[in-house]
């Protein structure tokens, strides 16, 4: 017996250092600021932020909140931030943090989380990415040389936020401060399922809300939950999560308190509608920015090819047949959502009709019937050949996602082998004259395959 103990003890042991090794290593990036400067930066943000949201003054929701929030921040991988946490009235679903710590829950998320454990995902998810100081990182790689030559060492004193600003990095529209990378996403994923991990909550429900937002994506058209806006799917969330569970020792996991969420969420339906409610630091930014560039990149699968400007980015989600061809600018946050603004949607869908005509009046009769201000161009519908099929052009004007905008939708259809093929190529108006070569060399180089 006594053999048989030290052969167990020696196994615990062995296995320790093999699980240290076999989970990935997780650290800040290259990064020109300091911890200090993060947390700095953070509050001069958070200042700003306060100013034109409409933060909730119910002292049981925001003490469920922070006493969640407090419970992961407290594990050793979120670091030694002064995370805050405070509630924000807006229905979008949609959590962000700032630099150095302050972070934010929008009403929309508490009342959209099925359980504790999905809002406290969301949360060990934000923390991560203050922990791992994506924000700071991501502004050090874009203005490198401004940072190190332009400011010199003004970055030691005060008024971070400003100076950033100065550099086009505040706290605007598509701000590298709030909007990630895959990979920063990825990263958040794991460290986020170790804090809830060591915090007791099952981390699968971390993925599983994500994946929620993501079907709902699809189930919606143009429009995109404002947290997947800012925080773009790095693909498999789930099957990434379950692989890094299993890399720690094993241990009974809780969704959480789900008679306290319910509670917390009839608050949320109580609270009084505030003056500001729904309004968004991040506003619609300038179309100019989302422009297409003359060079590009190529897009090959699932038996379709085409090419694209080259700052624009492929957003897809799951196994959908849909995609999205924007740059980070031309998604727009307005009226508390998120839309395509400036870029293209492309996808395959079940065909209505064997007539070409026919299953094209169909599809846009059913995109009038969810866009209602969405109205003919007063152009003939055109009739011409995509990739040696016979295809059809209808152009509409709408409103834009830009404020004060009319946007142009130029909207393609044409006979595919797995049904319709569609293209929906969109552009405020006044900037179509640049979208329009990219556009018509994306449509001229469009191939199916046979």
């Amino acid at each position: 017996m006594r053999r048989l103990g030290i052969i167990a003890c020696f196994l615990v042991l062995a296995t320790g250092p093999a699980y240290a090794q076999k989970q990935r290593v997780l650290k800040p990036g290259w990064n020109l600021f300091s911890p200090q400067q993060d947390v700095q930066l953070g509050k001069e943000a958070a200042a700003e932020v306060e100013k034109q949201v409409a933060i909730v003054d119910n002292r049981e929701l925001t003490d469920y909140i922070g006493g969640i929030g407090k419970k992961l921040a407290s594990q050793p991988e979120a670091g030694q931030f002064p995370y805050s946490f405070k509630v924000v009235y807006d229905k979008s679903i949609n959590a962000f943090a700032l630099p150095g710590g302050p972070a934010f829950v929008h009403t929309g998320l508490i009342s959209a989380a099925e359980n504790e454990a999905q809002m406290a995902g969301v949360l060990a998810h934000e923390i991560s990415h203050v922990a791992l100081r994506h924000g700071t990182s991501q502004v050090t790689k874009a203005q490198a040389v401004q940072l190190m030559f332009g400011l010199g060492g003004s970055l030691l004193g005060g008024g971070l936020l400003g100076q950033l600003a100065q550099l086009g990095a505040g706290l605007g529209a598509n701000s590298l401060l709030l909007k990630f990378s895959r990979n920063a996403e990825s990263e958040a994923d794991l460290l986020g399922t170790r804090i809830m991990a060591k915090s007791g909550y099952d981390p699968v429900e971390m993925a599983r809300f994500f994946e929620k937002l993501e079907a709902e994506e699809k189930s919606s058209g143009r429009s995109i939950p404002q947290f997947l806006s800012d925080h773009p799917s790095p693909g498999n969330r789930v099957k990434a999560v379950e692989a890094e569970i299993k890399l720690m020792p094993a241990r009974e996991y809780s969704k959480g308190d789900t008679a306290r969420l319910q509670r917390e969420q009839g608050i949320v339906k109580s609270l009084p509608v505030p003056k500001k409610a729904n309004t968004d630091f991040r506003n619609a930014g300038n179309p100019a920015t989302a422009r297409p560039s003359a060079q590009t990149k190529q897009y090959r699968s699932g038996g379709l090819a085409f090419s694209y400007p080259a700052n624009w980015e492929i957003i897809q989600q799951g196994q959908s047949n849909e995609i999205t061809v924007a740059s980070r600018e031309g998604i727009v946050q307005s009226n508390g959502s998120a839309e395509i603004g400036y870029g293209a949607i492309i996808g395959v869908r079940q065909a209505s009709n064997s007539d070409l005509e026919q299953s094209t009046k169909d599809y846009l009769n059913q995109i009038l019937q969810n866009n209602k201000t969405m109205q003919q161009s007063g152009q003939r519908q055109r009739s011409f050949q995509l990739s040696g099929a016979p295809a059809l052009l209808n152009v509409f004007y709408s409103q834009s996602s830009y404020q004060g905008q009319r946007e142009v939708d130029a909207i393609i259809t044409a006979r595919h082998p797995q049904g319709l093929f569609y293209m929906i190529l969109i552009s405020p108006e006044a900037e179509y004259s640049h979208a329009q070569g990219a556009f018509d060399q994306m449509i001229q180089s469009v191939q199916f395959a046979r």
